[in-house]
């Protein structure tokens, strides 16, 4: 991020924490609690967000070498990704050509050959068919036309983008716009490390998972003997790009910048920098590490959603972590959930549990039963909560639903 927009955001927190005052959308909007509810909207969702939309599926880090691989199955496609012998990554329709069982069942790994455990038909990491057990029996195929179905797949700024359909248009600048995929850029998020994940299963509407990160309104409230003794809560910054925006709150460094001259001051060292890239993704920038999180709906009920958490390091601070676990680079790639890769990683899983999963997502449970009771029409967001309203218009324009109405005082 330039330093001058830098000095700018942290401008504009120092002025919010110092007035007593945070941000001001100057409105409030009556949001209806049928959209967290109604199976015809979860029906129109699914399709229009994650059939035909692109996805992002992780960074560059999660495929760290020629012949790696993961794999995933939350948005109706499964899809296996590669990292192909000369390094390209490419993501196909995980089904194998003969009778579509999946060829690689592991969630991430390394691996060259891709056998289904059916019948042994074998693929290679670029998808081209390279055996056919027992072909003489079976019968001569064009092994040129059976490969694994492709699709489109685009890696740009250390981010993994797929489209679900093979026909699908990806064009990531035009996706995020030129703006916010160079602002992204410059985080250099293609040199981190995976570390480990966590999923957080529970019953809530995937919005509802969404606007756990809208607002922090909530920090010194719900938070305060978690989250709240780190971040100072009722501050935020916020710049909309198109669909997706930029969410920035202050921690308790700030008021060792303000000690600073203005040439020193890091934003990464003051607060957490959240980007929202819609519909489903809020990505965490800290100084040292990036927290992935993708939310999903389940298809068939409106009321529970999955939250995947991918946690990535500067190679810094994994090669920091391994020595002081005593383990090799190679066995943080191999060891599941990584719990054991250093105490930077043991407290990212906590904060997620204690606070996102024990805290966030249970309020959001608590709204979730109150919205399929039918009886509360309709939550308001505030003049402090303008990340949640422009999720909520945008996701409304997006489906070509009718906006947000205004509240008004009588």
């Amino acid at each position: 991020m330039d330093h001058s927009l830098q000095v700018e955001i942290l401008k504009e927190l120092i002025h919010q924490l110092d007035e007593g005052k945070n941000i001001d959308a100057g409105i409030q909007y009556r949001m209806p609690t049928s959209s967290y509810v109604c199976p015809d909207v979860a029906a129109q969702e699914w399709q229009t967000f994650f059939v035909q939309h692109p996805q992002l599926i992780g960074l560059s880090g999660d495929l760290p070498g020629p012949g790696t691989f993961l794999t995933t199955d939350d948005f109706g496609t499964p899809i296996l990704a590669t990292r192909d012998k000369e390094g390209i990554y490419r993501a196909f329709l995980n089904a194998c050509r003969h009778r579509a069982v999946k060829v690689a069942t592991e969630e991430r790994g390394r691996q060259v050959v891709f056998t289904c455990p059916f019948h042994h038909w074998s693929y290679g990491g670029n998808g081209a068919l390279l055996n056919v057990s027992d072909e003489s029996d079976f019968g001569q195929i064009d092994r040129k036309r059976l490969g694994l179905v492709e699709l489109p797949a685009v890696e740009q700024g250390g981010l993994l983008w797929v489209h679900p359909r093979p026909e699908g248009d990806l064009k990531v600048d035009e996706l995020l716009g030129e703006t916010l995929a160079a602002e992204l850029e410059g985080f250099s998020l293609g040199d981190l490390v995976f570390a480990g994940h966590k999923t957080i299963d529970m019953q809530l509407n995937w919005k509802l998972a969404n606007d756990t990160f809208g607002e922090t309104y909530h920090f010194q409230k719900l938070h305060r003997n978690t989250l709240g003794r780190i971040y100072l809560g009722n501050n935020l910054h916020l710049k909309e790009f198109g669909r997706h925006h930029r969410f920035v709150t202050a921690n308790r460094g700030i008021e060792a910048i303000r000690a600073l001259p203005e040439t020193d001051w890091n934003i990464l060292k003051a607060t957490f920098v959240l980007y929202f890239l819609f519909p489903n993704i809020q990505m965490v920038v800290n100084e040292q590490s990036v927290s992935l999180i993708r939310i999903y709906p389940d298809r068939t009920n409106p009321g529970r959603s999955v939250t995947r958490i991918s946690f990535y390091y500067s190679r810094a601070a994994m090669d920091e972590a391994s020595k002081d676990a005593g383990i090799t680079a190679e066995d943080v790639y191999s060891i599941d959930a990584r719990q054991d890769a250093g105490p930077s990683l043991a407290a990212s899983l906590e904060v997620f549990r204690s606070t996102v999963e024990h805290e966030d997502y249970l309020m959001g449970e608590m709204q979730q039963r109150a919205a399929e009771n039918g009886l509360m029409k309709e939550i308001i967001f505030g003049r402090n909560e303008p990340a949640l309203h422009h999720f909520h218009q945008s996701y409304r324009e997006a489906l070509n639903l009718p906006p947000l109405e205004e509240t008004k005082a009588s």
